[in-house]
């Protein structure tokens, strides 16, 4: 794509420095924002959101030189030459701009304005790691019922550990210069003996984004499936509403609202078959060398009258944070927890206790990067599972390095 976001943001930097103090003087706090909205839009793709900046600028009328030059490049930026260079002339025609901005015209002549056309991106990669928990063995060799029986695990209940290879690739692509586009994720892991737990899924899914007066609106959904020992296992799909409001915040920072609607049905589990509700709010933050993001949720998970436990609810946090340290390596550290509580005993007679899931998980990521798209990866997570069921509880704990490629 010509136009990148510091491109794009040196542009306009460029521009408030060399238009006329006084006309610059002139323009409205208000108006400069929309202006430096619009291009940051472009540059992350949203044209759709970038044209209707548009608008509202034309709808409130160029008043000098600084203000019809924004909305000339606004334009080039979205493809419109022949509306670019309208303004470009009505600039040198009705008003004296410094050399600087007509250097920038001549410049922007020179290089022609944007014609949209599809990007994509892809990656592949692949891993070599170790599980020491690949079965989600119980912690404990034994369970106590209600009348204070004690009863031995079979070891196939015990944990077990192995080491895997694992191979997969993504593909992104654009639908239209608004934003829309289109995504494919595959992904297999196979053990070096415990073959019975070898994993496979492939999803493809797409997004689109929109505005509901002020508010920007991400729509996005998703189709997949879930392979285990070879044989299909589990089938999921997901719809999901991301909301922005309009309110300002402080440089770096974006708030939304995340809602979505998820159904997995099993293939080889009787009355398992569930359909989850998750209401989320997401607070992010952003700079040049890194980014943060915290979110925490309510979540509502349905099943059928037979399936164990019944219906749960529960809820869930996450921390996300990336930073890139010395030599351009990038740190990532991850840190959830998903609460979840049932509504009935999981199996009278047998499990009289009401679940109680307590699921944590910590991840860290260290990246290095190769040049010309290629990285590697040393990712090391570790997951606690303490729940009211002891024979649920368990602890696993991953290593893994990884060779991965990307480009355009």
């Amino acid at each position: 794509m010509k136009y990148t976001l510091h491109t794009l943001l040196g542009v306009s930097a460029l521009l408030a420095a060399l238009a006329p103090s006084a006309a610059r003087a002139q323009q409205a706090p208000a108006e400069e924002d929309l202006y430096l909205s619009a291009m940051q839009s472009i540059a992350e793709g949203r044209r759709g959101d970038a044209s209707d900046i548009l608008n509202k600028l034309l709808s409130k009328g160029a008043q000098h030189a600084g203000e019809w030059l924004d909305l000339a490049m606004i334009q080039c930026a979205l493809g419109h030459a022949d509306d670019a260079e309208a303004l470009f002339q009505r600039i040198e025609r009705e008003f004296a701009p410094p050399q600087g901005i007509r250097d920038i015209i001549a410049q922007q002549r020179l290089l022609g304005c944007q014609r949209w056309s599809a990007q994509s991106l892809w990656g592949a990669s692949a891993t070599r790691g170790r599980d020491s928990n690949v079965n989600q063995g119980s912690i404990s060799p034994f369970y106590t019922n209600g009348d204070g029986i004690s009863l031995e695990l079979l070891p196939e209940y015990r944990p077990k550990g192995d080491h895997y290879s694992a191979v997969s690739a993504d593909y992104l692509r654009e639908l239209n210069a608004a934003g829309d586009l289109v995504f494919v994720q595959a992904y297999l892991r196979k053990y070096d003996h415990l073959s019975a737990y070898d994993t496979a899924s492939a999803f493809v899914g797409g997004e689109h984004q929109w505005q509901l007066g002020k508010w920007q609106m991400r729509t996005s959904g998703l189709v997949g499936a879930l392979t285990l020992g070879g044989a299909l296992y589990q089938q999921q799909a997901q719809a999901q509403l991301r909301v922005a409001p309009p309110q300002k915040l402080p440089k770096g920072y974006d708030f939304s609202v995340l809602g979505s609607v998820s159904r997995l049905r099993y293939q080889t589990l009787s009355n398992f078959d569930a359909t989850t509700y998750e209401i989320r709010p997401v607070l992010g933050y952003r700079s040049e060398r890194g980014q943060a993001q915290l979110s925490a949720g309510y979540q509502r998970d349905l099943g059928n009258v037979r399936r164990p436990g019944g219906d749960r609810t529960g809820w869930s946090a996450r921390f996300y944070g990336r930073r890139v340290l010395i030599a351009d390596i990038q740190a990532e550290l991850e840190l959830s927890s998903q609460h979840w509580n049932g509504a009935a005993a999981y199996s009278p007679g047998l499990i009289d206790t009401v679940r109680r899931q307590n699921n944590t998980v910590l991840r860290s990521v260290l990246t290095y990067p190769l040049g010309n798209g290629h990285s590697v990866q040393l990712e090391w997570r570790q997951a606690r599972n303490r729940e009211s069921v002891s024979i649920f509880q368990y602890n696993s704990r991953q290593v893994q390095l990884s060779w991965r490629w990307s480009g355009l």
